[in-house]
C-alpha cells in the first residue's frame, strides 16, 4: 500500500513537471514571437525612414533647381549634393554660393558635428584641404552650416566638404555670423517653414589677400545670407550682409535687401521666380517679418546723424561706464517692476538680449506729465544720465522728464 502511494506522488509530481515545461514552453514561445514581430517593425521602421530621407533628398534638389539656383554667368562648376548645391570657382579656391533648404524636421533632428572635413570629388578640378586652411588664421567657415541639417547624417556629413567652405575670421565666424544662422534657424522653428538660404562671400578679381598652399584660396571680405520663404502668405525674403571681421551691432543692423546684395556681388539672385514676385521680394527689408515672438520689435541702433551731437547709441553705452553721457535709441519694451516699484525701459533690444536700459524708479514716476511704460513705447528718445552696469549690461536711471529727449514719435 505505502509502496501505491509513493508510485501515485510520483506520477502526480510528473505529470505537474510536464505541464509547467508545456506552459514555459507556450509562453516562451509567445514571447519569442511579440520579440521577433518588434524586430521586423522596427527594422522596417529604419528602411522607411530611409525611404524616406532619399525622397527628402530629391524634393530639396527638385526645389533648389526650380526657385533657388542663381544666375550662372561665369565659368564654374554647378554641383548638386544631397541637401545642398553649390557654384565652384578654381581661381577663387571656394563657392561663389552654396544654396540649400531649412526644413522644420531641424526641430526633431538629433545629429550633431561629424567634422569629417575633406575635399570634394564631384568638383573635377579638386578642392583645398585641411593644409591650405592650417595655420592660417582663418576658419574654415561653413557656407551652408551643418546644423541646418542635423535631420539627415548624410546631408549633415556632406557640409563638411571643402567646396562648402570659406575662410572666415574666428571673431566673424563664432560671432555674429553664427547670431544669423541661429536667427533662421529660429525662424524655422518658430514658423514651421521650409525656407530657401542663399550664402557666399564677396568675391572678385579685386581680392588680394589669400590663403593657402600657392594663395589658391581668396578671403572675401564680407559674406551675405540671403532667405526666401516662399510658404509665408505673402512670401517674404531678407538679406545680411556682414564684414569678415568683427561686428559689433545686433545682426539687425545689418539686413539689407536681396537688390542691395545683387548690386554689390554682381550675383542675380532667385531669377526662376516669376518676375512679378522677384522684384517684389527682392526690396523687402523687414526684419518684424522674420522675428520669433522674443525678438519681434528689436531694431537697429541708430546712426550718429539720426542723434543730436554729442550723443551716442546703445553699442556705445558700455564705453561711458561710471561716466555722464547721453545715450539715443528705440523704445522697444517697457517692464513694469515687481510690486510696482518702478518701470524698466530697454533700447533697440528686448530682454534678454538687451543692450541698454534705463529704471524710473516708482519714487520719480510723478516726475513725469505721461506714464512712462505706455507713452515711450516706440519712439526714439535720449536719455541722460550716469552709466553703471547691472548684471553685465548699460544702465541708468531717469529722475524726471527732462532727463528724456524724444527725437521721434515713429517707429521704422
Amino acid at each position: 500500500m505505502r509502496a501505491n502511494i509513493l508510485i501515485f506522488i510520483l506520477l502526480i509530481s510528473l505529470l505537474t513537471s510536464s505541464v509547467e515545461v508545456s506552459c514555459q514552453s507556450e509562453n516562451e514561445n509567445k514571447i519569442k514571437s511579440i520579440e521577433n514581430r518588434i524586430k521586423f517593425l522596427a527594422d522596417s521602421q529604419v528602411e522607411y525612414y530611409k525611404q524616406l530621407e532619399g525622397v527628402k533628398y530629391k524634393w530639396i534638389q527638385e526645389q533648389l533647381k526650380k526657385y533657388a539656383i542663381p544666375k550662372i554667368d561665369e565659368e564654374g562648376f554647378l554641383v548638386y549634393h544631397s541637401a545642398m548645391a553649390l557654384f565652384y570657382i578654381d581661381k577663387y579656391g571656394q563657392s561663389k554660393w552654396v544654396a540649400h533648404m531649412i526644413l522644420p524636421d531641424i526641430a526633431t533632428g538629433v545629429e550633431t558635428r561629424t567634422n569629417d572635413f575633406r575635399q570634394d570629388s564631384m568638383v573635377s578640378v579638386g578642392t583645398p584641404d585641411k593644409i591650405d586652411y592650417f595655420n592660417s588664421g582663418y576658419d574654415r567657415g561653413h557656407l551652408a552650416p551643418s546644423a541646418d541639417f542635423r535631420w539627415s547624417r548624410k546631408a549633415l556629413s556632406e557640409s563638411y566638404f571643402y567646396s562648402n567652405m570659406s575662410p572666415q575670421k574666428p571673431e566673424f565666424n563664432r560671432g555674429k555670423w553664427s547670431q544669423v544662422e541661429d536667427f533662421f534657424r529660429q525662424y524655422v522653428l518658430h514658423t514651421g517653414h521650409a525656407i530657401f538660404i542663399v550664402t557666399g562671400g564677396l568675391l572678385n578679381d579685386t581680392i588680394k589677400k589669400s590663403i593657402g598652399i600657392n594663395k589658391r584660396i581668396k578671403v572675401p571680405p564680407y559674406f551675405y545670407k540671403i532667405a526666401v520663404d516662399l510658404e509665408a502668405k505673402p512670401a517674404r525674403a531678407i538679406g545680411f550682409y556682414l564684414l569678415n571681421g568683427t561686428n559689433t551691432k545686433p545682426i539687425t543692423a545689418y539686413t539689407l535687401p536681396i537688390d542691395s546684395i545683387e548690386k554689390k556681388t554682381g550675383i542675380d539672385f532667385f531669377p526662376l521666380l516669376p518676375d512679378t514676385l522677384e522684384n517684389r521680394i527682392e526690396t523687402m527689408n523687414d526684419i518684424s517679418l522674420w522675428q520669433s515672438k522674443e525678438t519681434k520689435g528689436n531694431v537697429k541702433p541708430l546712426e550718429p546723424e539720426e542723434m543730436p551731437k554729442g550723443a551716442i547709441n546703445t553699442i556705445d553705452a558700455e564705453k561711458f561706464v561710471d561716466k555722464k553721457a547721453t545715450v539715443c535709441g528705440t523704445v522697444v519694451a517697457t517692464r513694469v517692476l515687481k510690486d510696482n516699484k518702478g518701470v524698466v525701459v530697454n533700447l533697440d533690444q528686448r530682454f534678454p538680449n538687451n543692450l541698454f536700459s534705463f529704471t524710473i524708479w516708482q519714487s520719480n514716476i510723478p516726475n513725469f506729465s505721461y506714464e512712462p511704460a505706455t507713452f515711450l513705447i516706440n519712439k526714439k528718445i535720449c536719455i541722460t544720465g550716469t552709466i553703471s552696469l547691472y548684471r553685465g549690461k548699460p544702465t541708468t536711471e531717469a529722475r524726471n522728464e527732462k532727463a528724456i529727449e524724444i527725437i521721434s514719435d515713429e517707429k521704422e
